[in-house]
């Protein structure tokens, strides 16, 4: 039988994050080819969390820095093993390949965590982004986690473009694997609001996510007073999980804005809003408010960051302004104008359908996975830096692994608390030994 593992840094959250939306994807494919199917996490799941067990899918709890993790994959021989993003390889990877060396190692980096962080700190210096500092230490880590896996998952176009040209990873190892969408709002005869019926600006994403929160202070303070002064009656309504006391604080009902909270639908909003709003300053991967905007045929407004990879060559389904006049402008213009409205939403619907339909996607996807099954020496051979990043990263991580375990064991028993080390200089802080908080970190 085939036995998928994934180790996930949380449960799959897909009512309230794009990445547990995609998570819920990828087990969908791999459920299609009748794996068996095991989720582990060092988190706990959480209230949103989906029920995996309607799905027959096993779950497990795993603990960091513990040989328990051992005796577990041992016993479950998975074929294929799944990290939901590089941290995880990195605290259980070499784990995997001593264990299970035959195993198939899949990499879903959902987006280039480096490039979101160096985007973040050029924002952050008052720098454009086209001037972010890509060659960092977290580079140098999830470019290694990605050679060291047999395949990697990218979502974006751009980051496969980047990763190919930039760095010269071998594009055998990567995959071009977006999200997926069986149908449209509009295919699936869905019933929507007319432009006339819909009311609201709206935007909506997880509230934990860095580039969300900029984007919404960005929001309060530069464009929604240009669009207040020329739509004095105009609303915005925020949807979100885990916002932080400085967003919830944003919440004005007087100045028309808005916070609502957590949506246990992307629909009730995506169907009734006029106008998506995001203006991102910074980021990575794919937009899930974005994505979920055309399939649901709401109009939206981005800059540049929240557009890449998702639009292509095809007419966009509203505006892409980076100028907060601009932006509000544009903003007003597809809120009050109907052709413009009706155009950008047409446009959201054909893009959906050319570029991200499942059918164009799925079954090249598990035909790939089947060829490096098949041939995975010679998969591996051909990609020798990666078991040579393998070879090395695996002996430091193996050790500073067993180190913190055997400290803690010490510690334990005499009766001391639990160690964490995220503070020390010698110890990263992704190697801490209590189970990790289920507060998704990425991707919308």
């Amino acid at each position: 039988m085939k036995t998928l593992l994934i180790i996930g840094y949380t449960f799959p959250e897909p009512t309230t994050t794009a990445a547990g939306g995609r998570m819920m994807q990828l087990i969908d494919l791999f459920l299609e080819e009748n794996y068996k199917i095991t989720f582990a996490s060092t988190a706990k799941a959480s209230e949103w969390s989906a029920d995996l067990s309607v799905l027959g899918i096993s779950t497990e709890n795993i603990e960091l820095n513990n040989s328990s993790f051992d005796s577990f994959i041992c016993q479950l021989k998975p074929s294929v093993v799944l990290f939901d993003r590089y941290i995880t390889e990195e605290q259980f990877g070499w784990r995997v390949s001593e264990h299970c060396p035959d195993a198939l190692k899949l990499l879903d980096t959902e987006d280039l965590h480096f490039l979101r962080k160096a985007r973040q700190e050029a924002v952050k210096a008052m720098l454009p982004v086209s001037e972010a500092n890509l060659f960092s230490d977290t580079a140098k880590r999830e470019l290694a986690s990605i050679l060291r896996c047999d395949l990697s998952l990218i979502i974006s176009q751009f980051e496969l473009a980047l990763l190919q040209k930039t760095f010269r990873i071998p594009s055998e190892i990567l995959y071009y694997l977006p999200f997926l969408v069986d149908k449209t709002s509009k295919e699936s005869k869905k019933e929507y609001c007319t432009f006339e019926e819909r009311e609201g600006f709206v935007t909506i994403g997880n509230l934990h996510h860095a580039p969300n929160v900029d984007s919404l202070h960005y929001l309060k303070k530069e464009i929604w007073p240009f669009i207040k002064k020329q739509l004095p009656e105009a609303q915005l309504f925020i949807f979100g999980n885990y916002a932080p006391q400085q967003i919830k604080e944003l919440n004005n009902p007087k100045d028309d804005f808005i916070f609502k909270g957590w949506t246990p639908r992307v629909s009730d909003v995506m169907l009734y809003g006029k106008v998506c709003l995001a203006p991102l300053r910074f980021g990575a991967g794919l937009k899930g408010k974005l994505f979920d905007a055309m399939v649901y045929g709401l109009p939206s407004v981005t800059t540049t960051i929240g557009a890449e990879g998702l639009y292509g060559e095809l007419p966009i389904p509203g505006f892409v302004r980076n100028n907060p006049l601009e932006f509000a402008d544009a903003s007003v213009a597809l809120y009050t104008t109907k052709s413009k409205w009706l155009k950008a939403h047409e446009n959201g619907f054909k893009i959906i359908e050319e570029r991200f339909q499942k059918q164009l996607f799925s079954e090249s996807f598990k035909e790939c996975l089947i060829q490096i099954k098949n041939t995975l020496q010679v998969h591996r051979n051909y990609n020798f830096i990666g078991q040579v990043l393998h070879y090395q990263t695996l002996l430091s991580t193996k050790y500073m692994s067993k180190w913190i375990e055997g400290k803690s064991r010490i510690q334990t028993n005499d009766n001391s608390s639990a160690v964490c080390f995220e503070n020390s200089d010698e110890v990263r802080s992704d190697y801490k030994i209590s189970n990790t908080k289920s507060i998704p970190d990425s991707t919308d």
